[in-house]
Order: structure tokens, then C-alpha cells, then sequence
């Protein structure tokens, strides 16, 4: 199979610029003073994943909606405990949008749609169209996503996991990731979820009933389970039943975000030299970063 008619490679692009922001060391700033550690170990990842992918299809998305996602208006709190990003980060995560630009990858970012829903809704596309997926992160929550003959890979870790993997992974199918999450909240994204409902009850129950629907609707069986604090864990499904069901829809990624208009199922284009010549003299990158750059720029073409 050539690299273009292979799976679409979708890139949750903010993960990867977190950690190279954390785990590079802040030894190269730009003309003006400003830190380039997260574009240079972003553009390190996204050479070594061009390299070992050779992919025709790559897109990488990127978190725009820090404070203006659809979700914060469903439910303001929702993600609201976290600190803004420092204009230090803020200036590399538009550093490295221009440099996937620059190397003619599809660059997916929206004011209201996180990266997780520009991942599902391109995910949703492109298999209309025939192409398997390869979901790029080590989000738990992109398990939501895997159909029949996708992947998710732990890049970092070199893991991957198809859609019958989930189960074994985590505890529960990967179709019952936003119930589940539903009924545990996730403190990390400032979802409420059942309070007293934890991962392992939460698994229990999906296991039992198959879905959150299934279970509400059964609540006067629950107390009859052989479950340890069966009786307390109705009760609290029915004093947080509205909660459960808000917070999965907080957990449910759209796949219906606005897509770029010449998206094409992710095929790389031929890179603009000029601006990638522009880039690597503005980001400081050495000649083995430019080297390296420039050939990525030509593999999967």
C-alpha cells in the first residue's frame, strides 16, 4: 500500500508541544528573547514521526479553544481551574502551526473545537472516504474514537492499540469511554461526573448494564447487584443523574468541527521552501534540524 492511499495519520499536536515545553531544556531564544524549547522538541517529534511513518496522509491538530470551547458554554467550569498558558508557550504554539504549514501538512485548529473534535470529525471524513486512521496520543479519551481497523499509538511510548484493545487497557469497550467517563468526571478537565462512582464501580457497571442509558434505567435493580456499596451507588445515581449525563456529553467528542476547505483526507502537499528557509532562520535551527526538516518535508510525497 503507498503512503497516500495508507491510513490518515491525525496528530494530537498539543500533548507533544506540552512535553517538549516541560522536557526541553530552554538553551536556544529567538532575535527578541523568547524561548524556542517546545518548537525545537516539537520539530524533533514531528521529524522522527515522518521518518518512521513515511506517511502521505498527516494532520496535525491543535487547541485553540482554551477558554471558548463550546463545552465552557454547557458548562462554564469546565476546564476553568487551569492556569492560562504563558505568552512564552502561547508564541510556540503558533511557531509550530506555521512549521506544519511550512511542510505541507493539513494544520487543524478552531476557536471552539478542541483538538480532541478536529481529530474525531477528521477521523469521521476520512473513512467515508476509505482510509483507516492512526490516532497520534496517549489520551485515554481518543479510545472514544477507534472504529474496525484504526490504531492509536503512544508515540512516546511506542505502544499501540486497536479498537478491540481498549478493553483489556482500560476496563470497558471503547464505545463506553464517554460513559464511563460520564460516571467518573474527569478532575484533570473539571468534569463533575457521579461522586462516589470510581473507575472500578464505573467499569463494573458498564460490564453489567453495557451503557449509562441502560443503567439509569435500571436504577431500582442496582441495590440487588452483588456489589460492594451497590445500595449507595443508586443513590447516587439518582441524586446525580442530570451530572452523569452532562458530564458524558462534556466527555463526547464532537465529529462535527469545521474542517479546512482543501483538508483532502490529510494528503500532504509540496512544502513552501520559502517559508520553511524563513522559519528555520527565525526559530534557530541548527543544520541538522534543517537538514532533517527538508527531507521530511519530501518523504511521503
Amino acid at each position: 500500500m503507498d503512503a497516500v492511499s495508507g491510513p490518515v495519520h491525525l496528530v494530537d499536536s498539543s500533548l507533544y508541544i506540552f512535553r517538549a515545553w516541560h522536557g526541553t531544556p530552554i538553551d536556544v531564544n529567538d532575535a527578541d528573547g523568547w524561548p524556542l524549547n517546545a518548537v525545537h522538541g516539537f520539530a524533533r517529534f514531528l521529524c522522527d514521526l515522518v521518518e518512521r511513518t513515511r506517511a502521505g496522509r498527516l494532520a496535525l491538530a491543535f487547541d485553540e479553544a482554551l477558554d471558548s470551547c463550546f463545552r465552557n458554554e454547557i458548562y462554564p467550569p469546565y476546564k476553568a481551574h487551569r492556569d492560562p498558558a504563558p505568552e512564552e508557550l502561547k508564541r510556540q504554539f503558533a511557531h509550530c502551526k506555521a512549521l506544519g504549514a511550512a511542510l505541507g501538512l493539513s494544520v487543524l485548529a478552531d476557536a471552539r473545537y478542541e483538538a480532541d473534535d478536529l481529530i474525531g470529525t477528521a477521523a469521521a471524513q476520512v473513512r467515508r472516504e476509505g482510509h483507516a486512521v492512526v490516532i497520534i496520543s496517549a489520551d485515554k479519551d481518543m479510545a472514544q474514537l477507534l472504529d474496525t481497523g484504526d490504531v492509536q499509538w503512544d508515540f512516546a511510548r511506542n505502544e499501540r492499540w486497536d479498537c478491540e484493545g481498549v478493553k483489556p487497557r482500560y476496563g470497558i469497550h471503547a464505545h463506553q469511554v464517554a460513559d464511563y467517563l460520564g460516571l467518573t468526571g474527569d478532575a484533570t478537565d473539571n468534569i463533575p461526573g457521579v461522586p462516589g462512582i470510581g473507575p472500578k464501580t464505573a467499569a463494573t457497571l458498564l460490564a453489567i448494564y453495557g451503557s449509562m442509558d441502560a443503567l439509569l434505567s435500571k436504577l431500582d435493580e442496582v441495590p440487588l447487584l452483588k456489589l460492594r456499596g451497590a445500595a449507595q451507588h443508586a443513590i447516587r445515581l439518582r441524586e446525580h443523574r442530570e451530572a452523569a449525563l452532562l458530564s458524558r456529553h462534556l466527555a463526547t467528542i464532537a465529529c462535527d468541527a469545521p474542517l479546512p476547505a482543501d483538508f483532502n483526507a490529510a494528503q500532504r502537499r509540496a512544502h513552501d521552501a520559502e517559508a520553511l528557509d524563513r522559519l528555520c532562520e527565525q526559530l534557530r535551527f541548527g543544520p541538522m534540524t534543517r537538514r532533517r526538516l527538508q527531507d521530511c518535508a519530501r518523504i511521503g510525497l
